[in-house]
């Protein structure tokens, strides 16, 4: 039970692992593009080629669905970030239960966003976890998990890095299941907290917050939806940028490029233009006369 590309690889994994693949639910086509034809979601685009049936429902509320499900007679259901809430019913009906490949260190960063979450808040290290699926929002216990140094990785890196972590634990935890002898952990009551979804208001670059603040912001956020800010009228990306030493007020261009913050100032290295592709920091002066005295919005 998965949609997006960060489930694709747990799909392959149990693929090549040689698993009996009953079903895969996935989110239904979305119209996508200036046509707005409806596209599959990739891991639809994944099962259907290796012959596996693939459901589409728009929920699972609902007895009809519930009972399909339920008649599949499961072992085990996978769910990586597949995009809809599991009844109780559901929740209940595999043999063995329901189990969720999530990208934190649970308890911390529960919820929709947590990779980029993580980043933004300037943690030191996120992971992956396998865990047993409750009722409540990523509240059950851990059966197996791994750890990653965030550094100076941006979301898009860290998202496909988990990616493939997750595919790796989940193999080593099913196999470990199938033995009965993996070993569940409950979650610490302490250090809750919550991924919200990311809001389209949160995006926008306020030059009075740190430096540091918003490189966290920053890297988070790219390469999607990007943090911005306006110059002449325009909506300007800025995909990655590196805090750096100097002075002034907050939003003033000091020298190419390098934006005084509310400590320090902000060197911009990738940036975007609507309509664009990505480009360096040369390559956009180029094209977009910016000198030092000017004020960014």
């Amino acid at each position: 039970m998965g949609t997006p590309d960060f489930a694709t690889p747990s799909l392959a994994e149990l693929i090549a692992s040689g698993h009996d693949i009953a079903c895969v639910y996935t989110q239904p086509p979305r119209p996508k593009g200036r046509g707005l034809a409806e596209e599959k979601s990739p891991v639809h685009k994944l099962a259907e080629p290796a012959g596996i049936e693939v459901r589409t429902p728009r929920s699972l509320k609902h007895a009809p669905e519930q009972e399909e499900f339920a008649s599949l007679g499961l072992d085990a259901a996978i769910v990586v970030a597949y995009g809809l809430i599991l009844p109780k019913a559901v929740l209940e009906a595999p043999r063995l239960g329901c189990f969720n490949v999530h990208a934190s260190l649970l308890p911390r960063w529960r919820g929709a966003a947590p990779i980029q979450r993580a980043i933004m808040a300037g943690d030191a290290e996120t992971g992956v976890q396998v865990m047993r699926m409750e009722e409540g929002l990523d509240t059950g216990p851990v059966l197996m998990s791994e750890r990653v140094a965030i550094g100076r990785k941006t979301y898009g890196d860290l998202h496909d890095e988990l990616a493939r972590l997750g595919a790796d634990v989940l193999g080593r935890a099913l196999v470990e299941l199938e033995k009965s002898q993996i070993v569940e952990q409950k979650q610490a009551r302490n250090g809750v907290t919550y991924a919200r979804k990311i809001e389209k208001s949160e995006a926008r670059i306020d030059w009075k917050r740190s430096a540091r603040e918003l490189d966290c912001l920053i890297r988070g956020l790219s390469p999607s939806p990007g943090a911005w800010f306006e110059a002449k009228g325009e909506r300007i990306k800025v995909l990655l940028a590196e805090p750096v030493s100097g002075s002034g007020g907050p939003g003033e261009v000091l020298a190419p490029l390098v934006v005084a913050c509310s400590d320090r100032a902000l060197k911009l290295v990738t940036v975007q233009r609507a309509g664009r592709a990505p480009m360096d920091a040369d390559a956009f002066l180029r094209g977009f006369a910016l000198k030092v005295g000017d004020r960014l919005a």
